[in-house]
Formats: structure tokens, sequence, C-alpha cells
């Protein structure tokens, strides 16, 4: 099997659910669950990987701290190379706290901490040169690699012949296609949310956006919309529509991170795109159905099981 790097933003989440409110004062609410999982777009991902079989190499920022110690201890767990994840002093990892809501939607307190560290002279470029497809998590929440930096490391793989697939963490501000825009070209697989890149552009309908990515360079647009499902559309094909599967919904942190495990899975398995975004898919809704970015997912069987046997919802 191919290599994966994953590249970018490792947080360590504190998941508490069902909030319905936040007590006043110094009150105390009752709740079902907490929990402490590894996520982010580049972390969460890489152990969605992991847990389907891939082999996985992480490169990120994590502290000197408790939180950096769990970090890297379940990521080794889970099978996932850790040699090049580093260590920053005077800053602590990246954390969320997420209280997350009966219908399992989830607020984020968050503290960027070491993921603003992370910089090219972080980078292993050899492994990369070495990998079958480098995964980049996280524009937008690493000020040190955003930008021109980002475009580098893609266009370093590119140029070795490594596939690439980039995800993001859209926050509202001025610049956003200014920070993107230099990566693009260098983009295999682009794929965010339908709302991030509506964010990006100020365009409204699917379609135009597509055709404004691809007029900038992207090879494939991969656009996840939640519910109703996702859409892979590229240069030279007609847009591909993969519905959502019905599941019963805990908490949805995640469901992106494990949407571009399963597409990556289903690339380097060689199937076809449609094939992949109905891996991709199923992944993500299994991660719907427990609390954390890790929940859902067994392994790749039982992810692949569940695609050919589960209830999909209606396109809309």
């Amino acid at each position: 099997m191919a290599k994966i790097v994953t590249v970018g933003v490792h947080i360590l989440d504190v998941l508490g659910r069902h909030v319905t409110e936040i007590p006043p004062g110094q009150g105390i609410a009752l709740i079902d669950e907490i929990r402490l999982t590894v996520a982010g777009t580049a972390a969460g991902t890489a152990v969605d990987l992991a847990k389907l079989g891939a082999e996985v190499i992480a490169v990120g920022a994590v502290g000197h701290d408790d939180a950096g110690s769990f970090v890297i201890d379940t990521m080794n767990r889970y099978g996932i190379d850790t040699t090049h994840m580093v260590r920053k002093t005077g800053v602590q990892t990246s954390c969320t706290m997420l209280p997350i809501r009966p219908n399992g939607e989830r607020p984020a307190l968050h503290v960027i901490g070491t993921n603003a560290e992370l910089t090219l002279d972080d980078m292993p470029w050899e492994t990369i040169k070495q990998a079958g497809y480098l995964h980049f998590g996280g524009t937008y929440l690493l000020p040190k690699l955003d930008g021109k930096p980002t475009a580098e490391i893609l266009k370093f793989a590119k140029d070795n012949g490594v596939v690439t697939t980039l995800d993001m963490l859209a926050v509202s501000r001025p610049d956003l296609l200014e920070v993107i825009e230099p990566a693009l070209p260098y983009i295999d697989y682009f794929m965010p949310g339908l709302d991030e890149v509506r964010m990006i552009t100020g365009l409204e309908d699917r379609r135009e956006i597509i055709q404004f990515f691809l007029d900038r360079g992207v090879k494939h647009t991969v656009f996840k919309m939640g519910a109703h499902g996702s859409s892979i559309a590229g240069r030279d094909m007609d847009e591909i529509r993969i519905p959502a599967y019905k599941v019963n919904v805990v908490d949805t942190t995640g469901c992106g991170d494990a949407y571009c495990a399963g597409f990556i899975v289903g690339l380097e398995r060689g199937w076809s795109l449609e094939q992949a975004g109905r891996f991709a898919s199923a992944a993500a809704s299994l991660v719907a159905t427990g609390l954390g970015s890790d929940a859902g997912i067994i392994d790749f069987e039982t992810t692949l099981r569940f695609m050919e046997t589960g209830e999909t919802l209606p396109l809309a």
C-alpha cells in the first residue's frame, strides 16, 4: 500500500453530550458522556485512515504538555508513524472544547496553540517525496504555513508524483481567497465543505463554485454537504453526486475528516471516483453515530459492508 502523509492541524478535543445550556454562575449541569479525542483536519483524518487500514505518517506540532503526549500516544496506538511530529516549547497543544447539542451540532471553543507554530522548517521533505499521497489539512488555522508555504509543500509533492488532497477549517476573514489561491494549481482533490467555499467565493450556486476552482487550477473539487451528500467534479467529467447514509446522529464532529480518509483509501485502492465517494460517505456517516471524531469507524471491512448495505438519504 502507498504511504499517506498527513500534514497540518492536530487538536485535542474535549467533547460532552448533550448540552442544552451552560449553567449560570457556578452551577452544574449533568450530561451523559465526556470524551477526549485526537482531532483536526490532519490528525482526525490520520486516525480514520489508520482505522481503515492505511499506512499513515503524521506531520504536525504539539506542545511539551499532557495534551501533546495524549495526541502522540493515541496516534501511536492506532499505528500512525509520529516520527515527524514536532514538540514546540513555550506554547500549549491546540485544544477545543465542544458542547454537543442534542441534534449533533457542535459549537466550539478553540485554542490555536501549537498549530500556529508549524513551519516549513518542520516539513520532512524526503518523507513527502516518497509518499503516494499527501493530505494537507487545516488551511486558515496554520498561520505560518497558510498562503505561499502551503503552495510550496503541495508543489513539491506534485513535482515528485505525489497525489495531493486538501481540506480546510474556514473562518470568517476578508482574505480567504488570497490565502488559498496560491495552492490551488497544486491540488488534485480539493475537499472542503460547500459552506466553506461559499464563504471563499461569495457565490451560492454549487456549479458556479465548481467552475470557479477548476478555472484556478484545481484538478478535482470534492465538496462535502452533510446530510445532502457530496459532489465530485473535474475538468473533463460530469459532476458526480454521492448521497449521505441514514444514521442516528449523535455528533457531527470529524465527519468531514472521515470523508477525506475514506475517499483517499478508495483512491489508493484504485476505485472509481464514484465508489471512492460512496466509501467516503459511509465513513463520514458512521462517525456521526458516536461522540468524537474517532467514533463509528471500526475497520475497512465493516465500513465497506455499511457502504453496500446502508440506507442512503435522498439527494437534494
